[in-house]
């Protein structure tokens, strides 16, 4: 993909030697001069690339990260990191609630929590209003210390639209969401990981390496039993613990009738590596 496109895909392979073998998708968004804010095109095309990657069986793990700011001309003062810091308030003006409803229709946000696969958030920089909720719709957020997050959209007379008051009150606690919410202030990363809205905070120069050690310990992993795994954790968030702790027995029970069991169990045995099926 070339760079003058919003979202840069790239497949990353476990196998040096196999470049179209199982991987990992790196998603860029990349409007740097924009600090990465998600507009309409932005959305069509995350909603895309999630397609893809849920009928690619080389697709093992996701990692979306914003792109890095442009260099600065001599004189000029440099632009913030940002993974993505907001919404494209620009498509805000003069749009009412039929037209806001209709272009919501297209729904990034739902389509990256909607994957099936292991979903990490990369963060460096700014992930304000649609951007901390597209890092909410991920399975895990790594984030560098120089990270900002937040829910600014009071500030418009707004509220989050894609999933935030949802998600939010989920991870962090009901208290703590209204907080963000309702005063629009920014949390930087010390405090997001301390209240669990980030799972590490990292130097910036550590972060991608960090990132994509973990990427690889989780697509190492057999395929079907980490879809399996994330929909039972995921369980737990719609599920009552009564009817969560049977749905996790179901699916556990399921897993002895894969091929995957068995090489995982033989493996374990032989003390060698697993070759995963799938199956």
């Amino acid at each position: 993909m070339g760079d003058d496109e919003v979202l840069l895909v790239q497949h990353v392979s476990l196998d040096a030697d196999a470049e179209d073998g199982p991987g990992i998708s790196v998603w860029t968004i990349n409007r740097p001069d924009k600090l990465n804010a998600l507009n309409s095109e932005v959305n069509d095309a995350i909603i895309a690339a999630a397609k893809d990657v849920e009928k690619n069986d080389s697709v093992r793990v996701i990692i979306i990260r914003g792109a890095p700011p442009p260099t600065a001309e001599e004189g000029e003062r440099s632009m913030p990191p940002a993974f993505v810091a907001g919404a494209d308030i620009s498509e805000f003006v003069g749009v009412d609630s039929k037209q806001i409803r209709k272009a919501f229709k297209a729904d990034p946000w739902a389509a990256v929590w909607n994957i099936s696969k292991p979903t990490i958030a990369m963060i460096d920089g700014f992930a304000l209003g649609g951007g901390c909720e597209l890092a909410l719709a991920c399975d895990i957020r790594l984030a560098s210390t120089r990270s900002m997050f937040g829910t600014p959209e009071i500030n418009l007379g707004l509220i989050p639209g894609g999933g935030a008051t949802q998600r939010l009150a989920r991870l962090i606690g009901y208290g703590k969401a209204l907080e963000m919410v309702m005063s629009g202030e920014l949390m930087p990363a010390t405090e997001a990981h301390r209240v669990g809205l980030v799972n590490h905070v990292l130097p910036p120069e550590q972060l991608e390496e960090v990132t994509m050690t973990l990427a690889r310990n989780l697509a190492s992993k057999s395929p079907h039993t980490i879809r399996v795994a994330k929909r039972a954790v995921r369980a737990a968030l719609e599920r009552p613990l009564s009817e969560g702790v049977r749905f996790e027995r179901d699916e556990f029970c399921a897993l002895f009738d894969t091929e995957d069991k068995e090489i995982g169990v033989q493996a374990f045995l032989d003390r060698s590596d697993p070759e995963w099926t799938g199956n």
